[in-house]
């Protein structure tokens, strides 16, 4: 095995292989746990429809529901978000997620208005914001409104990072990377998908291709397009497989690349962004 491959698995905590049950609990209690640790009642999450998400959601439904019978308090609370730019294309799998769920409430806030008048502001700024940049904003515009809702009802916000972004840093910094609680963190995408196999979720919603959608010169481009390597050798390298080795390359060029993601902001205290 390559050494900073045995690093980055070491780093993010991912087996070669799962027990599903196990690791959908082990999630469950970890939720579980933050509230009973913190005083906190309510979990908040954007739900897009994908994967990640989708299972989130139901790691925070059923952490909720098991809570409420536990400590016989109803106010225990799951909040699924509804967080489109405009219309969103696959509205309906986002719809079925949170029926699969069954979440508590469901809140939702189109972000379009605020995205376009950050934008504008820039523009009047004399300042070009390109279609990439939009696209982050959006994601931080997500990200706001979750942290409105949590803000409002005394909650906790969750994030859907798990390995494979991390690996990458394929997401938003203090857009969806940023969070209070991470179940999916350590499991990579195929091993997210054998848990909601195994929990029988809606098959559409996770064997459609991932995406991010925050382009719109690019509408709907698959991840592994913008990434350059799929997720198969995503999910190999982190397992501890041997893969090809231009795949092999980009993908610890993504890592070295990205590393500011998985970092706090520097300080006079770091030295990794030196090296």
């Amino acid at each position: 095995m390559r050494q900073l491959q045995k690093e980055i698995i070491a780093t993010l905590g991912v087996q070669p292989t799962i027990e599903p049950l196990d690791e959908f609990r082990r999630s469950v209690e970890l939720l579980k746990a933050y509230l009973l640790h913190t005083g906190l009642k309510v979990y908040v999450l954007g739900i897009s429809g994908g994967q990640d998400s989708t299972l989130a959601g139901k790691m925070a439904q059923t952490a909720i529901d098991e809570l409420r019978t536990e400590t016989g308090d109803a106010a225990y609370e799951f909040v699924a978000m509804r967080l489109p730019f405009s219309e969103q294309a696959d509205e309906q799998d986002a719809l079925d997620a949170i029926a699969w769920q069954a979440a508590d409430r469901t809140v939702r806030v189109n972000i379009q208005a605020a995205t376009e008048g950050i934008v504008k502001q820039l523009n009047a700024a004399g300042l070009n914001v390109s279609d990439y940049n939009k696209g982050n904003i959006k994601a931080r515009q997500r990200m706001i409104a979750q942290y409105g809702v949590a803000g409002a009802l005394g909650g906790v916000v969750i994030g859907t990072d798990h390995a494979a972004e991390a690996i990458t840093g394929f997401y938003t910094k203090y857009g969806d990377g940023a969070a209070d609680i991470t179940p999916l963190y350590r499991l990579n995408k195929r091993q997210g998908r054998q848990i909601l196999a195994f929990l029988n979720a809606p098959k559409h919603l996770y064997d459609k291709v991932p995406t991010a959608d925050l382009e719109e010169d690019r509408p709907a481009l698959p991840d592994e397009i913008a990434l350059g390597v799929s997720y198969d050798d995503l999910d190999d390298y982190l397992e501890g497989k041997a893969i090809n080795e231009p795949a092999a390359i980009k993908i610890e060029q993504w890592y070295v690349k990205t590393a500011h993601k998985r970092h706090n902001p520097v300080s006079v205290f770091d030295s990794w962004w030196q090296k």
